[in-house]
């Protein structure tokens, strides 16, 4: 019904009904997209471990289920990126480590079994920056992967390679994961959606603190819809991960029934504790003052968010102590200089530090939630930089102003990871070096419906106002393959084969 190229560029929404529909077959699209994967692919280096021939053969059975009538799941026959922080059943998984360049897991985290069991073919491994620290896409395995409007900047992370997928419509379907940013902002420098969900709503099976709610996987999409399909083929208690709650996950496909009129808007560009360029204050101030009159409220706020940042390194290094130690006991060396800097500053820390912590977070929670009685969304940059060179590892300054470590500039993203509200960042249009910007948008506490229904009006709202469209790469141009975004890799050639043996994976993996 439509030529390769086109069909690859369709929604997730669209291609799951014209398969259950049969006006297209699983086999098909997923041809469309391998044609996609090799044409683009090499020009902004998104995907790891590949394997079209298992994927193939998924796709071939899915095709059968629809012609026999069986009952089909949300996913069914769409072919999915699985971030390379997520074990994938037979598939190569190395987390962007030298240490687990030759690891191919026994079994799919819950993630991964529940996508599959939703119809998801798994097709690629997504790229990530080394043990997902950073955001910055670039590891000694595979390489880094390039922004897909300008190859030698950066495509954002830890979920960087899922984004630049999505965004060069090789495949419809993508997971992420967030720590401090990294389902939002390489969604907000490639110009398609990231969702950080409540803490549980999607189970992590792979949290070393099971009890800490820092660590979220999540879905991404090119819009909203596509988003919340794989929320909803993702969402729901588990015994997995101890934070888990029980929903209705398919109430998270109804969308449209938030009219933008109504939204009561509070904004911040900076949560009057971030650091933020001047260029993005002021591409900030221009999508506000275009949605102010289609909206019922749009206001500036003001926040208390406490010592956020020391809260955050504290929290945050804990984390890279659980999933770390054994690593650094072997072999500190090993790690790369992002991860073992998050393992030394977690090592040296005290328990009346995680104590403090730990009652700081509660307090900035309090207080964040506070803002909510009056307003229905929270709006903020996504990140406070445009995107900057791959060859950069981090941005060590913004507005001039020095960054006390390699993630400090991600504060916009991270003091709203410690508020464990939902967020989700919205393309809205391009920044003043016409490259993808995006608008955070935080809801209320557990409001993950709420969020998605007035980020769906917002898109839609924006699909009619001039500037504020999503953007979209122009693939004409990442016709040629860019050798460059594989020359950092060292120790050992790229692995590029479908499955590699091995034993041994890395004793943890976290995401920035």
């Amino acid at each position: 019904m439509d030529d390769k190229g086109t069909l690859a560029e369709r929604s997730a929404v669209e291609l799951r009904r014209l398969i259950g529909t049969r006006q297209i077959s699983p086999v098909e699209l997923l041809d469309a997209c391998i044609a996609r994967i090799e044409a683009v692919n090499p020009a902004v280096n998104a995907l790891a471990a590949t394997d079209f021939d298992a994927a193939r053969a998924a796709a071939r059975r899915a095709e059968q289920a629809v012609m026999a009538g069986a009952p089909l799941g949300l996913l069914h026959g769409l072919p999915l990126g699985v971030k390379d922080l997520e074990d994938t059943a037979d598939l190569l998984t190395t987390y962007g480590s030298p240490m687990a360049r030759a690891h191919v897991p026994g079994k799919d985290v819950v993630l991964v079994e529940r996508l599959r069991a939703a119809g998801a073919i798994v097709t690629a491994k997504t790229n990530v920056p080394e043990l997902g620290a950073g955001a910055n896409t670039r590891n000694p395995v595979w390489g880094a992967t390039g922004n897909p409007f300008d190859p030698t900047r950066n495509a954002g992370g830890s979920s960087g390679g899922s984004a630049v997928a999505l965004a060069c419509d090789m495949l419809p379907v993508c997971t992420g994961s967030d720590t401090g940013g990294s389902l939002r902002i390489p969604a907000a420098k490639c110009g398609v959606v990231g969702f950080r969900p409540s803490p549980g709503l999607v189970p992590n099976s792979r949290r070393r603190l099971g009890w800490t709610p820092i660590s979220v996987v999540g879905p991404m999409g090119r819009d909203v819809a596509d988003t919340a399909l794989q929320l909803a083929a993702s969402a729901g208690q588990s015994t997995g991960d101890p934070l888990s709650y029980a929903v209705d996950p398919l109430a998270f496909l109804a969308l449209g029934r938030v009219d933008p009129s109504t939204l009561r808007i509070a904004y911040t560009e900076d949560f009057d504790c971030c650091d933020v360029d001047d260029d993005i204050r002021r591409v900030f101030r221009e999508r506000i003052a275009a949605l102010s009159s289609h909206v019922r409220t749009c206001e500036a706020v003001r926040f208390d968010m406490g010592d956020a940042h020391r809260c955050f390194d504290v929290i945050r290094a804990e984390s890279f102590v659980a999933g770390l130690r054994d690593a650094y006991a072997r072999d500190p060396s090993a790690l790369g200089p992002n991860t073992r800097a998050n393992y030394e500053m977690g090592a040296a820390m005290t328990l009346a530090d995680c104590a403090w912590a730990q009652v700081e977070q509660t307090r900035l929670f309090q207080r964040f939630q506070q803002a909510f009685r009056n307003y229905d969304l929270i709006l903020a940059p996504t990140t406070p930089v445009s995107p900057f060179p791959w060859t950069s590892l981090y941005a060590d300054e913004v507005q001039g102003r020095p960054q006390a470590n390699y993630y400090r500039w991600l504060a916009l993203t991270y003091v709203v990871t410690l508020t464990t509200n939902p967020a989700l960042s919205l393309p809205c249009g391009v920044d003043e070096a016409n490259m993808p910007f995006g608008l955070q948008v935080v809801g209320p506490y557990r409001g993950d419906q709420q969020t998605l229904a007035a980020a769906y009006a917002l898109e839609q709202l924006f699909a009619s106002l001039p500037g504020l469209q999503r953007p979209r790469p122009d693939l004409d141009r990442l016709r040629a393959p860019n050798p460059s975004l594989t020359s950092i890799v060292t120790a050992a050639p790229v692995l590029d084969a479908r499955r590699v043996d091995g034993d041994a994976a890395a004793d943890g993996t976290s995401a920035v």
